[in-house]
């Protein structure tokens, strides 16, 4: 294990501060940043996915960061084949590789080297699911899904109907939970995992002040510009911040009420984000930065 090489990982639910204090610790320690994060790679989604600002891009080398177009396909086994390329790059060239992200399963395909089955798409079976949402409702289908694989309450979106269906097809086409479709292979890297831990009252604040900061830096806009180049119906648009925002632009909701939901699906998604990496005995969960920095000059030494 000790011959293996280093890589730091930061993890922690949406809005703790990962990539501010990724940041941080890039610099201190001569680092590079991979961002394991499933809609950050989408060019133009910029302000909805809390992209690190462009002060910090240019300041740290950042990877995997605006390297798809909105109407272009991505898939974990992508997105692990290039992080570990990366990855190796960065050691090649005496840096630190950083991986930051709150998206659990990007993590754990490159610290578990997970082995990721590539299950082609069902149009058939796709059709059939999406009438059952227009006829019975996505909560039907999404406890249709979760009776099949417990474990993917904590991985699937429940308000998202894409990741669901995905979910449902994976499972209904191996005969297998979604969430055990993926082999532990040999570990590549020796790791450390760090966590951000935010006291709930603390973190909910923290997602209502940045949806706030999100609308006023221009999300609206940013949303209409992206709708009229792709239209509404692409797959990333399904992603918390997006989805809300286009009902708004839609007349289905007022923006109070867009601002509401952005807010509550935001704090859904960082409960499931927690309950899935607290399972993860590995996470030193940190306190500040102080105690960040402590633990990865130990490691690193």
């Amino acid at each position: 294990m000790d011959q293996l090489p280093k890589l730091l990982v930061i993890v922690g639910p949406t809005a703790s501060g990962k990539s501010s204090l990724a940041v941080e610790i890039a610099q201190k320690f001569d680092g590079e940043i991979i961002s394991a994060d499933s809609r950050q790679i989408y060019r133009g989604m910029d302000i909805g996915t809390a992209k690190s600002d462009k002060k910090d891009l240019v300041k740290i080398k950042h990877h995997l960061v605006n390297i798809r177009n909105i109407n272009q396909e991505y898939s974990v086994a992508e997105f692990k084949k290039y992080a570990i390329n990366i990855i190796r790059k960065i050691l090649k060239n005496g840096k630190l590789p950083i991986l930051v992200g709150g998206t659990g399963l990007y993590i754990d395909a490159v610290v578990k080297n997970l082995e990721i089955p590539e299950i082609k798409e069902d149009k058939e079976l796709r059709s059939k699911l999406e009438k059952e949402i227009e006829t019975y409702g996505l909560d039907y289908v999404f406890r249709k899904l979760v009776n099949l694989d417990p474990e993917a309450a904590y991985i699937v979106d429940p308000k998202n109907p894409r990741r669901i269906i995905r979910a449902l097809e994976i499972a209904i086409l191996t005969g297998k939970p979604f969430s055990s479709q993926r082999n532990k292979g040999n570990q590549l890297f020796k790791t450390l995992i760090l966590g951000i831990k935010q006291d709930p009252e603390i973190l909910k604040n923290r997602i209502h002040k940045r949806t706030k900061q999100m609308l006023d830096d221009g999300l609206i806009q940013e949303v209409k510009k992206l709708i009229k180049k792709y239209g509404e119906t692409q797959k990333p648009f399904d992603a918390i911040g997006y989805r809300e925002i286009i009902d708004y632009l839609n007349g289905k909701k007022n923006l109070s009420e867009a601002e509401d939901l952005i807010n509550k699906n935001s704090w859904h998604y960082a409960k499931r984000q927690i309950t899935w990496f607290k399972r993860n005995k590995q996470i030193h969960w940190i306190k500040d930065k102080k105690e960040a920095f402590l633990l990865t000059k130990r490691f690193l030494d």
